[in-house]
């Protein structure tokens, strides 16, 4: 049998970086299978479902190139479906019709509170005829769950795991208004789309029970299940916003790399021994749903951005320039010219190696721009306001000998010369230079940034604030 996988968010909000990562499982075991990576949007909440977000969904989705297999499902389309398998469980006696009030059910949530025991419905409406209802209620529909003995659940991660029937409720399967709940909606579609195998968070685990109940009812074969652990924050915590970034849209404004946020979070709860840098080829080889954790995994932040980097590396030249020609136009309203990309060409290995992210090897290139004056940092404006501007005139009268001759090397030897002269060490001036030509209090090797400018391009820089 091909194996099918599926993922199923609901368009409530943006693509959570915990969704991220069971898509990812999700989409990995179906290519080590040779299988099908199927897309659901579960958009039965009309009051919580919005178009904005399930543009996310699909964007966050092709943003990190988890392409899916046939036509997007929308769940929403599915109803009448839904209707017709609650009507025929109704119908077999496999489900009921409940009248219950809400002072019904309000008396027996205050039942449970006085014997501190969770609250479950009573089953009152069980045995009972419909006809017997009250006409001024339109009634659920109740799944009929077993009652006596036990569910077990032999899932693929956390292995086998029973509850007691005594612990299950007759839950609600269509809603008084006609419109199915959740409970019955994906296990309608699970069965429609053919799903081998469900993989989702930990915090699914009592739905598979519930929705085991109707693949019973209905003797339709279970799809396996493999309930993935948890993300948590540094501390322990349940992920929330207050670690970070909690959504890909987060991730790619912050300059994340789509494959560095896939390689990072497929070694959150998965492993391949001490491999850390893992290629998105042998991550299909590799990967099996037996190699998940059973513990929750930490999110660290630290090590993301050094797996960033890592990427960034790997990046060639091409690529960076598409990026920064959209980031300088939407942040500065620059164009990057024909005299940019060829300074960028030759600068940015230096420049790659030091960044962590995307925006950050963004700002450090910036000083390449034709665009002047530059952009300054705070810290390179407190060392331009510090500057004696008679030791760099006279700095630039001993570069202009070497005009025709603008190398790194060249410029060195002129520059320790002047010092030499002058009674000064490199770390009396270097910060100066830094600052005027860069506007960075930390860049790249600046002999190298010299000759990549071009001594007219220095000259400029210079006297732009010797002289102002």
């Amino acid at each position: 049998m091909k194996t099918v996988t599926r993922f199923a968010p609901s368009p409530t909000g943006n693509l959570h970086i915990g969704s991220v990562r069971t898509a990812l499982f999700n989409w990995l075991f179906a290519k080590n299978t040779k299988g099908k990576f199927l897309l659901r949007i579960e958009d039965t909440d009309k009051e919580r479902s919005t178009k904005e977000s399930i543009n996310k969904i699909l964007d966050g989705l092709k943003w990190l190139d988890l392409k899916w297999d046939d036509d997007v499902v929308y769940q929403s389309k599915n109803q009448k479906r839904h209707k017709e398998i609650a009507e025929e469980l109704l119908s077999k006696g496999l489900a009921y019709k409940c009248f219950c009030s809400e002072d019904d059910l309000n008396k027996m949530r205050e039942e449970a509170k006085a014997l501190k025991k969770p609250y479950r419905y009573n089953r009152m409406w069980r045995e009972k005829k419909p006809e017997d209802g009250p006409k001024n209620i339109d009634p659920v529909i109740r799944i009929k769950a077993p009652i006596e003995g036990e569910t077990t659940i032999n899932d693929i991660i956390q292995g086998s795991i029973k509850v007691s029937n005594e612990e299950m409720d007759d839950f609600i399967i269509m809603r008084s208004d006609g419109t199915p709940t959740y409970m019955l909606s994906v296990v309608a579609d699970d069965h429609d789309m053919e799903v081998t195998h469900i993989v989702r968070g930990h915090d699914h685990l009592t739905n598979t029970f519930r929705q085991n109940i109707i693949y019973d009812a209905l003797k339709w074969d279970k799809p396996k299940t493999a309930h993935i652990p948890l993300i948590h924050g540094p501390d322990g915590s349940k992920m929330s916003k207050r670690h970070g970034a909690i959504d890909v849209e987060e991730y790619k404004n912050n300059g994340i790399l789509p494959n560095a946020l896939i390689n990072y979070m497929l070694r959150l709860g998965w492993s391949h021994g001490d491999e850390e840098i893992i290629s998105l080829e042998n991550a299909i080889k590799w990967f099996t749903l037996e190699k998940i954790g059973k513990s929750p995994a930490k999110f660290d932040n630290d090590k993301l951005i050094s797996v960033n980097s890592h990427y960034i590396k790997e990046l060639n030249n091409e690529e960076i320039v598409n990026f920064l020609e959209s980031y300088y136009k939407n942040k500065y309203q620059i164009n990057i010219d024909e005299t940019t990309t060829k300074r960028l060409n030759l600068g940015l290995n230096d420049i790659k190696s030091r960044s962590r992210d995307l925006n950050q090897l963004a700002e450090m290139s910036l000083f390449y721009c034709s665009k002047f004056p530059i952009s300054i940092s705070k810290k390179a404006q407190k060392n331009i306001n510090k500057l004696n501007k008679d030791v760099f005139k006279d700095l630039l009268n001993v570069l202009e000998k070497i005009e025709n001759d603008f190398k790194k090397q060249k410029i060195e030897e002129v520059i320790s010369k002047f010092l030499v002269e002058k009674s000064l060490k490199l770390s009396d001036i270097i910060q100066y230079i830094r600052a005027m030509i860069t506007g960075l209090d930390v860049s790249p090797r600046i002999y190298d940034i010299m000759e990549i400018l071009g001594y007219n391009e220095i000259k400029k820089r210079l006297e732009y604030f010797i002289n102002g």
